[in-house]
């Protein structure tokens, strides 16, 4: 998914209890202009307030130091202010993410990019009908080897195809490597225990093959959210469906179909079932930082 090009700033930033108190603050100053390049960085990468280097590396105090040129000692001392106000979460793989991003979201924007990738999903979906209503239908059992080959290579084909339009890069075997070594498992896997109160490791050879096939099949991170905050949503407080909160189920074959149903964290009734509080805790979108 594109860049946003604008964050949304409040004119009533600098009545927040929690600015007010870091203006109290040694080097206050250069410490909100961090606030603000956090912001426009989370803008940058896209992917739902978090800010990382790439999807598999997630940004140092160092690194940032350097990107905003200010000093290390100020960046750390500004990174942890940050996370003890509740403004910033820092997860167990060092990936920072902005609480309560959909407030500084520019909607119009990331309006613009999902109908885009709308479209071009539609476009490709079209092209593939085209295709299939042209080929004769196969009635006879007369199928030879050479035949089917050539259709498990066409079908090898589609799917490439299929993977570079919604990532938006060129059909070489170098961006298909760097497609498939860059996928979120750990986002993910994190998002899924954080909504569902699991424990479940991004390393587990099954959880990285249904993660890996669905990602082949054109689905993004924006999917996998959504499909685990539905079916959290559905089944969290349900005895019976609990269990079933896991990668295997939520990841496997009728992904697509959880993908098409309705719901989320701005619906009523979401709880979020994690130990220590009650299952029965109606969460909203501002608990969710991704």
């Amino acid at each position: 998914m594109g860049e946003i090009k604008f964050v949304k700033l409040s004119t009533q930033m600098f009545d927040d209890e929690k600015i007010k108190l870091i203006e109290q603050m040694p080097e206050a100053d250069t410490l909100l202009i961090i606030w603000v390049k956090l912001l426009a960085q989370a803008g940058k990468t896209n992917a739902s307030g978090y800010i990382f280097l790439s999807e598999n590396v997630p940004y140092t105090d160092e690194m940032l130091a350097a990107i905003f040129s200010r000093p290390l000692g100020v960046v750390r001392m500004a990174l942890d202010t940050f996370r003890r106000f509740g403004m910033i979460e820092i997860n167990d793989q060092n990936y920072i993410s902005i609480c309560n991003w959909e407030k500084h979201q520019n909607v119009d924007a990331m309006d613009k990019i999902r109908e885009d990738t709308r479209k071009r999903v539609a476009k490709y979906r079209e092209k593939q009908r085209a295709l299939q209503l042209s080929q004769p239908s196969n009635v006879t059992c007369n199928v030879t080897v050479t035949q089917g080959n050539e259709q498990e290579e066409e079908r090898r084909k589609k799917k490439e195809e299929l993977k570079d339009i919604l990532s938006g890069k060129p059909d070489d075997a170098s961006s298909s490597k760097n497609e498939k070594d860059e996928i979120p498992y750990k986002l993910i896997i994190d998002l899924l225990n954080k909504v569902a109160g699991k424990r479940y490791r991004p390393t587990t050879p099954k959880t990285k093959k249904d993660i890996k096939a669905r990602w082949n099949e054109g689905f993004r991170f924006e999917d996998f959210k959504h499909v685990i905050l539905v079916k959290t949503e559905e089944w969290l407080n349900d005895p019976a469906m609990n269990r079933y909160l896991r990668p295997e189920t939520l990841f496997g074959t009728k992904f697509e179909s959880y993908l098409n149903q309705k719901g989320g964290p701005a619906n009523e009734g979401f709880h979020k079932g994690t130990s220590g509080r009650s299952p029965r805790r109606n969460i909203s979108q501002d608990d969710i930082p991704y």
